[in-house]
């Protein structure tokens, strides 16, 4: 249940295709589901546009199935993040048209409702190769959540010629997400380029003294091109949520 397929029952019950009734009982499906495991909130698209992500990490591959059953059912189509190889497989072979991505490790089936489309670009630049995964997470996220993405992938400052010679790539763009590890500097040189709203995630992604992503944190939360705002280490599901409110608002 999302807010389009709301103002189309609405819509037929104004015209009188639809009895007021039929309706009620329409509407009536519970706003939530409990199983044993977990309780699926179904109104989420109805909030927010899109229906409950379902965060894979620590979940067993037959609970995030049934997760994405109960989603499935209802015409949102579904988005899981963090899937493990086993759960990746799991959902292919209960969901053929599913859309795997293993490097980011989402598996997305879109819903029978499209979402709204946002206006804009979300162009995503990551750092290096190693920084893949959680790009691809946001990407994959930036889809569902209907938005149009393009990437520009091992930018990094090391040889920041590759990224000066994207200009009109950035320019270009309603939101740039910025995926970077090691010393984290790529969000700064991003942000004293463009106009957008920048959106830096720091990555895990490093030696000894980058502390799993606590040094590029801190490197981005100190930025001095303005603009550029920060989520965690690792959430580039995070910064593409992020990035589609701003390109559907």
């Amino acid at each position: 249940m999302n807010a389009h397929r709301i103002r189309e029952l609405l819509r037929q019950v104004a015209g009188g295709e639809v009895s007021p009734e039929a309706a009620l009982e329409h509407l009536a499906t519970d706003p939530s589901e409990s199983l044993p495991f977990a309780t699926i909130d179904h109104h989420r698209a109805i909030r927010q546009g899109f229906p409950e992500v379902v965060f894979g990490s620590g979940k067993t591959p037959a609970q995030i199935v049934s997760i994405a059953e109960r989603l499935a059912e209802r015409g949102d189509g579904f988005l899981v993040t963090r899937a493990d190889p086993a759960a990746l497989q799991a959902l292919s072979e209960r969901f053929p048209p599913v859309v795997v991505n293993a490097a980011g490790r989402t598996v997305r089936l879109p819903g029978s409702t499209p979402v709204i489309s946002g206006v804009g670009t979300v162009l995503i630049v990551t750092a290096g190769t190693s920084d893949l995964p959680v790009a691809e997470e946001a990407a994959e996220t930036a889809i569902a959540l209907g938005n149009t993405v393009t990437r520009l992938t091992d930018v990094g400052v090391a040889g920041i010629h590759r990224l000066l010679s994207r200009g009109q790539e950035l320019r270009e763009a309603r939101v740039i997400i910025v995926v970077a590890g090691m010393d984290g500097a790529l969000p700064s040189v991003v942000g004293g380029l463009v106009k957008c709203p920048v959106i830096a995630v720091p990555t895990s992604v490093g030696y000894g003294a980058a502390f799993s992503g606590v040094a590029p944190l801190l490197t981005m939360l100190n930025s001095c091109a303005a603009g550029v705002t920060v989520v965690n280490i690792d959430n580039g599901f995070g910064a593409a949520a992020a990035a589609s409110r701003i390109t559907h608002s």
